[in-house]
């Protein structure tokens, strides 16, 4: 008898070089699943999406998770994972590309060029570039003082390739994780405050999620204490900064140029513009890395119950020590790991390793057990209030 395989749902296209990672004898992908036991998404708006009640996870290949019901989906048991940092060199570089255009005017100045009269005469064409090329005179990036505000993989990346330049880097950020800490390059100075930030600095990148906390994080208010002849850099998310107050900053002179990577109508077609169609992580490099992240994420899930960079979950991860697992999500309320022991010990199994992590609201569950599981155990265990997912996960052989 043929093994049922597992169906993948892929709603965007995601690099073959991660999707190929799937084994063609237990798992099957495609556009058009009825019973998919995951979901892999880019761009795809899923908030209008009927998700099927099949679904235990979903991958997004890239780092934003704004597209998805991460909130009902929390309320399902069902974790949403993403992909920090396989994107962060894609950024990175088009942050210090976004640095030098506005320093060195290169886009005002290669459409001057373009704009050139066709002619056959080279010293009059050599005449005419003389003459034009004074208005795009720019300045060095050396000793300027680059802001980052927001200091994980990408913030870090960038620090370190600012100092590489000679610039001055100050950072800041209230959430900054050990790990990023431990990465960040040592000449970083510290920032209290946004503020501190934009007053401080020629150049400021944001690099945050997009947060109610975040939202308009750059607004009419502190834009008006930065530096008269800034540039302000946004690769995060359009709605970190106010469109329109930028605008207001750039028609005062308080800021000489805006680089983003989200054109919106109230800025297209301004002078002080440089807007990019998205291109953050359109690179072949980062659509690689960020389709074998969410892939190896969602199908250690599957198998195993790992948990990995999921935005909505602890991470967990606990290494096999039987064929027999049962994995749980619940609600982070007390006496539920007893329970959940309870529940084992009186269909008279045996524990062999345990592990509980538990993120906000959200906690998660491993067991490793000496024989197999009934569905019957697994049953009164979801019958257990704030249960929200559980899943017997044998390892053939």
């Amino acid at each position: 008898m043929t093994a049922k395989k597992t169906q993948i749902l892929v709603l965007n296209q995601i690099s073959p070089l991660g999707l190929t990672r799937f084994p063609q004898e237990s798992y099957v992908l495609g556009k058009e699943m009825t019973n998919a036991e995951a979901i892999l998404v880019r761009s795809h708006d899923m908030h209008a999406m009927a998700i099927p009640d099949s679904v235990r996870a979903i991958g997004r290949a890239g780092a934003g998770t704004n597209n998805i019901p991460v909130k009902a989906m929390s309320a399902r048991g069902v974790p949403v994972f993403n992909t920090p940092g396989a994107n962060a060199n894609a950024v990175k570089e088009l942050v210090l590309a976004g640095m030098l255009n506005a320093s060195r005017n290169l886009s005002a100045a290669v459409r001057f060029v373009d704009g050139l009269p066709k002619m056959d005469d080279d010293a009059a064409l050599a005449k005419i570039v003389e003459d034009g090329k004074k208005d795009y005179a720019g300045s060095e990036l050396q000793h300027h003082t680059l802001g980052i505000i927001g200091l994980g993989k990408i913030g870090s990346l960038i620090a370190e390739a600012a100092i590489g330049l000679g610039m001055n880097v100050l950072g800041y950020d209230p959430e900054i994780t050990v790990d990023a800490a431990w990465g960040l390059p040592a000449k970083v100075k510290k920032a209290q405050s946004v503020d501190e930030v934009l007053k401080a600095s020629h150049f400021v990148t944001v690099h945050v999620p997009l947060l109610d906390a975040t939202r308009h994080l750059i607004n009419a208010k502190n834009l008006d204490l930065m530096r008269a002849g800034s540039v302000l850099l946004n690769f995060s998310r359009e709605e970190i900064v106010d469109a329109r107050a930028v605008v207001a900053a750039l028609n005062s002179k308080k800021l000489r140029c805006y680089v983003t990577d989200f054109p919106v109508a109230a800025l297209v077609g301004h002078s002080g513009v440089l807007a990019y169609p998205h291109l953050g992580a359109s690179t072949r490099e980062a659509e690689d890395n960020c389709a074998i992240m969410v892939v190896d994420q969602v199908r250690d899930y599957l198998e195993e119950g790992v948990i990995r960079n999921a935005v909505n979950f602890p991470n967990v991860v606990m290494d096999r020590e039987s064929p027999y697992r049962i994995a749980l999500a619940n609600t982070n309320v007390p006496n539920m790991v007893g329970q959940v022991s309870g529940a084992i010990a009186n269909a008279g199994l045996n524990i062999h390793n345990m592990t509980n992590r538990s993120k906000g609201d959200m906690a998660y569950t491993l067991v490793d057990v000496d024989s197999p599981v009934a569905p019957a155990v697994t049953q009164s265990i979801a019958a257990i209030n704030g249960v929200l997912a559980v899943r017997y996960l044998p390892r053939a052989g």
